[in-house]
């Protein structure tokens, strides 16, 4: 078995990369799309409520969990309720179709490096290093069960709603780009700019992998993956220096 040959199978199975289009599934009738597009406008408003209400609980609190609960509960009934999912494939370099797993853990683990270096910078400016401290309250001083399962079920809710059913709803309409901005727009109710920057750059490579892939198996996959690693190992970074004085500024 000689080293080229070797090469040449391993990358076949490499995955084609993000731009690279699989032909997705069949045109939605116009009766389901209206219907999607109703069930996404109440669930945008309803869930962006929620929300921000979501972050103004206490950290670690009874009301914390139930808000954050009642959120991954709206954005995972009104996504499921729009209409049908797909769940999307990843074509290799041989041109064999696969369902998107090892590919987006990877991304995630990437994802989370990423935002891991962007911390380590974020720490010397003195706002994000507020903002970020005042998210990590919230992982900080819960739970650690309970926090990593509404994280896993929120990312699991977002992904239904946003990459899944308003992504389906918007149809032509620049649907990467303008699910990325409603779910940006969304996060501003935290009123956390380190909450709005995450969701401006996730939001993009979620959008990214969903035109890529037609469906929402590899964004949610990604999410998932990129929310334990933060939750896990963010807070430490963070809680000598800045949980102190983020707790005294609430």
């Amino acid at each position: 078995m000689s080293r080229r040959w070797l090469r040449r199978q391993l990358e076949s199975r490499l995955p084609m990369p993000l731009t690279h289009v699989v032909a997705a599934a069949g045109r939605e009738s116009s009766e389901v799309v209206q219907r999607r597009r109703k069930v996404v406008g109440g669930t945008s408003l309803v869930g962006a409520g929620l929300l921000g209400a979501s972050l103004s609980t206490r950290p670690g609190s009874r009301e914390f969990y139930l808000s954050t609960a009642a959120v991954a509960g709206i954005w995972t009934v009104g996504g499921l309720a729009s209409g049908p999912l797909h769940l999307g494939w990843i074509q290799t370099r041989d041109s064999t179709l696969r369902r998107p797993v090892l590919t987006p853990v990877a991304t995630g683990v990437g994802a989370f490096a990423f935002f891991y270096a962007a911390a380590l910078v974020a720490r010397r400016i003195p706002p994000l290093d507020a903002a970020i401290a005042r998210v990590l309250l919230f992982a900080d001083e819960g739970d650690d069960r309970l926090v990593l399962l509404t994280t896993l079920a929120n990312g699991l809710g977002e992904e239904i709603f946003f990459r899944g059913a308003l992504y389906a709803a918007l149809g032509d309409r620049r649907p990467a780009l303008a699910s990325t901005a409603v779910y940006t727009v969304a996060t501003t109710t935290t009123r956390n700019p380190a909450l709005v920057l995450a969701a401006t750059v996730m939001g993009t490579l979620f959008g990214l992998q969903r035109r890529a892939s037609g469906g929402v198996q590899a964004p949610t996959i990604t999410h998932l993956t990129w929310s334990t690693l933060m939750v896990r190992y963010l807070p430490p970074l963070f809680r000598r220096s800045s949980l102190p004085d983020a707790r005294s500024a609430r």
